[in-house]
């Protein structure tokens, strides 16, 4: 893959990027300021390394830069680099870029390896929408599948994750789960199992779900996770990389090209494997939007 990296002043992200380059499965395109990108380069030993820096003055979109380059096939994923998520995002959701056909939602996943939990684990949506309605969470649960299939999964099993496991009527995202679900038996929304409403404890575990005489065969062998905001899936998947000592990757699904993102200020071990996840991805031939 042809990666162009919008704003690669960033050390963390060029290290995982170039491990990905050396095992031979990207080629790179750094996109940003030139010379703080060489110093970086030179700094990290990097600099007699094979890549293409494409300078890009500080009045200007590095992001949309990238999407260009892109546009006329001169690189064939984005990733993000030293960019603010808000400047990440604008690009790709301008409809002017035809990046995401009407009808499509932008949902970003990020892939867990959690210590004691003996599966990967998906959780969605932790970058892009801040509080999805019952119709974006039906298409956040589509994403979710969809990728999830595209790299060997059958059937997974899916979580509608909410603060308990009974439908409050003054909690509104409980009462949507279960509506959710309810819709999903009668007219599947993907080829998966979902569960919900259900909170965290009784997702992982099969001993909180035995202590709290909660009956579902699959708690602690859920694949994926929906929250219920923005906040939740963002303050979990931080608490699971910094507490939990979880290894992750995050992409971005629902647009018309891969894209890899992680947190700034991720290890550049997550950098490597969010490339290598927008990789198999498009191994797969997946389509990149339903």
């Amino acid at each position: 893959m042809r990666v162009a990296i919008a704003g690669a002043e960033a050390e963390n992200i060029l290290l995982g990027a170039f491990q990905a380059e050396a095992e031979g499965f990207a080629k790179l395109i750094l996109l940003g300021n030139e010379n703080q990108i060489i110093t970086i380069l030179k700094d990290l030993s990097l600099f007699s390394r094979e890549y293409t820096i494409v300078n890009v003055p500080e009045d200007q979109s590095v992001v949309q830069a990238a999407i260009d380059l892109i546009k006329e096939g001169k690189a064939d994923m984005l990733m993000r680099g030293n960019v603010q998520t808000r400047d990440f995002l604008m690009p790709i959701l301008d409809r002017k870029n035809n990046l995401i056909e009407n009808g499509r939602l932008l949902s970003h996943i990020t892939f867990l390896k959690i210590p004691e939990y003996r599966r990967i684990l998906a959780v969605s949506d932790v970058t892009v929408i801040v509080e999805p309605n019952m119709n974006q969470r039906k298409k956040i649960v589509q994403n979710m599948v969809s990728t999830l299939t595209a790299l060997g999964y059958e059937h997974p099993n899916i979580a509608l994750m909410t603060l308990i496991e009974k439908p409050a009527f003054h909690m509104k995202d409980t009462v949507e789960a279960q509506t959710i679900v309810r819709e999903h038996k009668e007219h599947p929304i993907a080829d998966c199992e979902l569960v919900g409403p259900i909170a965290y404890d009784l997702i992982i575990s099969k001993e909180a779900a035995r202590l709290k005489g909660f009956d579902c065969d699959l708690c602690g062998e859920f694949d994926g996770i929906i929250t219920p905001n923005l906040l939740t899936g963002n303050t979990l998947v931080k608490a699971m990389q910094i507490h939990g000592h979880a290894s992750s990757c995050g992409v971005l699904v629902g647009a018309n090209i891969p894209i890899a993102i992680t947190s700034r200020s991720d290890p550049k071990e997550q950098s490597y494997l969010s490339l290598a996840a927008c990789a198999a991805l498009q191994k797969t031939a997946v389509e990149w939007s339903l």
